[in-house]
């Protein structure tokens, strides 16, 4: 944990977050070029790395591949549920108890595999890579969003 939270990528977040509560907008504007429009070929590049890293470890897969579909769907609908009945006892509206339920289903799909690539560095990616990114992910936004809005009807409504 000490590891993953000295990293450079959460020392760069929590320093950029400082530097844009600190700024003003006119100030952010002279470096919005820098950060929102090269943004998206880092990220498009990481993601490529990601996948690239998932088809050479694929030997796990191939031996995990039933537990690691069951996992990457099961434990996500119950963090899923927790949420939304957590949301529902905190008082949030039926909306907002969904939307936990959705966070509560998933990690950072950015975040969370650079930190568990640093503080388990013997971990398989082409695990944690593929649950997050081909189980979990395509689940949430196929079943996981619409299940979790019609739980939170149904227990805050």
């Amino acid at each position: 944990m000490r590891g993953a939270l000295r990293g450079r990528s959460i020392v760069l977040l929590a320093g950029g977050l400082l530097i844009g509560w600190i700024a003003s907008s006119q100030r952010m504007e002279l470096v919005d070029h820098f950060f929102n429009d090269l943004f998206f070929g880092a990220l498009t590049l990481f993601l490529i790395d990601l996948g690239v890293t998932v088809v050479r470890r694929a030997t796990g897969l191939r031996q995990y591949g039933s537990r690691l579909l069951v996992v990457g769907i099961v434990v996500p609908l119950i963090n899923g549920s927790l949420g939304v009945l957590l949301g529902n006892a905190a008082g949030l509206s039926i909306g907002g108890a969904a939307v936990l339920g959705v966070v509560a289903t998933s990690a950072s799909y950015i975040a969370a595999p650079a930190a568990v690539r640093i503080a388990l560095p013997d971990a398989d990616p082409a695990l944690y890579l593929t649950a997050a990114l081909g189980v979990t992910f395509p689940f949430n936004l196929i079943v996981g969003i619409p299940l979790f809005h019609w739980f939170a009807q149904a227990v805050g409504g």
